[in-house]
């Protein structure tokens, strides 16, 4: 309600505001390199499908070595003790409705996990909750159906009201609207164990995000993409149990 009363009182604000970010917002491309490939020796032990927008495709960093692919992929592979195989299927600008429709485009490659890092976009076009579920449902769904895959991670929403590069009160109220898909998504996985969600590490909004983030200030750097797939690469490792 709080939120929905903000955005009519204070639209022309948070318009010239938005409009006022895209202008001067540094935009750097996504990190080159092949979008599937093997990490780590020995054994094949996990196929890992990530599916994402910018923050997934790379952008602040060089290669996909060093952004959240290649980074996830190895830090599996050191806790796993074996071959990781991963696939990337993620675009700049991509809401998740976009990345369904990117997922139905593409040949996807057998799987056991899906990693998702969807939401900043859906936040920014002020996407509903209802929605935002059910279009994560398909994701999963159909990466179940056409890859094989048997546990699904969604990384939550950014903490978007520590983005330096969002003015007030846009941050705030970018903020409030991850919070309340986080919130959102939480209530639905509970009954859902083949499913589950990762908070964004702290870090990389916190006092040593100046070291972690790329410098548009919005997406992580090379170090913020290792500490985010540390994160979710622990968890992996915890949930999901090989057949």
């Amino acid at each position: 309600m709080l939120i929905g009363v903000a955005k009519i009182a204070l639209a022309p604000l948070l318009l010239w505001q938005g409009a006022k970010v895209r202008r001067v917002a540094l935009r750097l491309p996504e990190a080159t390199g092949a979008r599937s490939g093997l990490a780590g020796a020995g054994e094949l032990k996990l196929s890992l499908l990530i599916v994402g927008d910018s923050s997934a495709a790379g952008v602040g960093a060089v290669t996909q070595d060093e952004a959240l692919a290649g980074r996830l992929s190895e830090a599996l592979a050191s806790r796993l003790g074996g071959r990781i195989h991963w696939q990337l299927v993620a675009k700049t600008g991509h809401l998740s409705a976009d990345a369904l429709a990117h997922l139905h485009a593409v040949e996807l490659q057998a799987a056991d996990v899906l990693v998702t890092a969807l939401g900043v976009n859906d936040v920014v076009g002020q996407v509903p909750a209802r929605r935002w579920l059910q279009t994560l449902a398909h994701i999963d769904q159909l990466a179940r159906e056409r890859a094989g895959v048997r546990y699904t991670l969604h990384s939550a929403v950014p903490p978007m009201h520590a983005f330096p590069l969002l003015p007030q009160p846009l941050r705030w109220l970018m903020g409030a609207h991850a919070s309340a898909l986080n919130r959102a998504l939480g209530r639905v996985l509970m009954q859902e164990p083949a499913r589950g969600m990762q908070a964004f590490p702290a870090h990389l909004h916190g006092r040593e995000a100046a070291r972690l983030v790329a410098r548009d200030g919005f997406h992580p750097g090379p170090a913020g993409y290792a500490l985010w797939a540390d994160t979710l690469a622990e968890r992996i490792a915890k949930d999901f149990k090989p057949a």
